[in-house]
């Protein structure tokens, strides 16, 4: 499930900051409803209680009860059908999920990610609009450079650091059928889900998945890979202080851990710049998404610190933010 409006993840407003049902959530009609007169009524519902997207939400709940991807894409007259018995019930219940600022993609347990279709469960990261550009980037470079990162006749290799549901790697494995993907994770329940998503997509056989904490185990990560054509990573960069003030859908449903950079949002990413060398091929290059204010302080660092990665570029995203930085290892 996919929409083009501005996220879903970043929302303001609520019911207050207890669970659905504390929730004054509306009663489900005794008579038979329709779709239509469900939709307007729980769309209704979200904006009294100050619920953001209200119609999105609603639309996109509704959708995914009646199996298709958006509202638009069902069958003219669909919405004008009583709904039955147990899709009503279903409604109250998913709706009221949302209520408690549940995330829409933790709702309906599944959402897009480029051409994939990807499950989707709590307290694991939401991908967002942006790492598809990142994908993006990563897959340029491997279709226009096919030799150069990879010694001649090798089979080229990505790694992931942080691979949440695995959006990244399985889109890389998708579009590129001749490489194979290492996706880490220090969260279980990531390393469950990406498991998931592999073979739900049926591409388990090209993709390893192991449960490493990059901070705490350096020496596994690089004991797993042999020398990769690239490093990519998504990885927590909020400033430490910027956590209070996210919106109540990350604060209560997504892992801290995968946000929270620490002091400077830098933690994780200098510890992935540092083994870098130690994991790329030469030319090998490193793609990192980041927050805006980061490239000129991750250049600084790597000059200062990482002798054999260069900088490369940063690139802008969509709205014109710089948010992401391309490094190559260069001996």
């Amino acid at each position: 499930m996919k929409h083009s409006l501005t996220s879903l993840f970043f929302l303001e407003g609520g019911c207050g900051s207890r669970a659905a049902h504390t929730c004054s959530v509306p009663v489900l009609p005794a008579a038979s409803i329709t779709a239509l007169e469900a939709l307007d009524l729980w769309k209704r519902h979200f904006e009294e209680r100050g619920v953001a997207e209200p119609d999105l939400s609603s639309q996109s709940i509704m959708a995914h009860l009646l199996g298709a991807k958006t509202i638009e894409s069902l069958e003219q007259g669909r919405l004008s059908e009583s709904l039955s018995r147990d899709k009503a019930e279903q409604m109250w219940e998913l709706c009221t999920r949302r209520l408690s600022r549940m995330p829409v993609q933790y709702v309906i347990e599944e959402w897009d990610f480029r051409d994939l279709t990807l499950k989707m469960r709590p307290p694991v990261f939401i991908p967002r609009p942006e790492t598809e550009e990142l994908v993006e980037l990563v897959l340029t470079d491997l279709q226009t450079t096919p030799e150069t990162r990879a010694g001649a006749g090798a089979q080229r290799t990505c790694l992931e650091v942080g691979c949440g549901s695995g959006a990244i790697s399985l889109s890389l494995l998708k579009s590129l059928p001749q490489i194979k993907a290492i996706a880490l994770d220090q969260s279980q329940d990531a390393v469950d889900l990406t498991r998931e998503n592999a073979f739900s997509l049926g591409l388990q056989d090209r993709l390893q998945i192991h449960h490493i904490d990059v901070m705490k185990d350096a020496d596994a990560v690089v004991s797993l890979c042999d020398p990769v054509a690239a490093l990519v990573s998504n990885p927590p960069y909020l400033f430490s202080e910027d956590m209070a003030s996210l919106e109540p859908e990350i604060l209560r449903f997504e892992d801290h851990a995968a946000l929270d950079g620490g002091d400077d949002g830098l933690k994780v990413i200098r510890q992935i710049l540092t083994l870098a060398p130690k994991i790329l091929l030469n030319h090998g290059r490193v793609y990192l998404e980041v927050d805006p204010r980061h490239p000129p302080l991750i250049q600084q660092w790597v000059e200062a610190h990482v002798e054999e990665l260069r900088y490369v570029r940063t690139q802008h995203d969509i709205t014109g933010r710089p948010r992401f930085c391309i490094l190559q290892k260069e001996k």
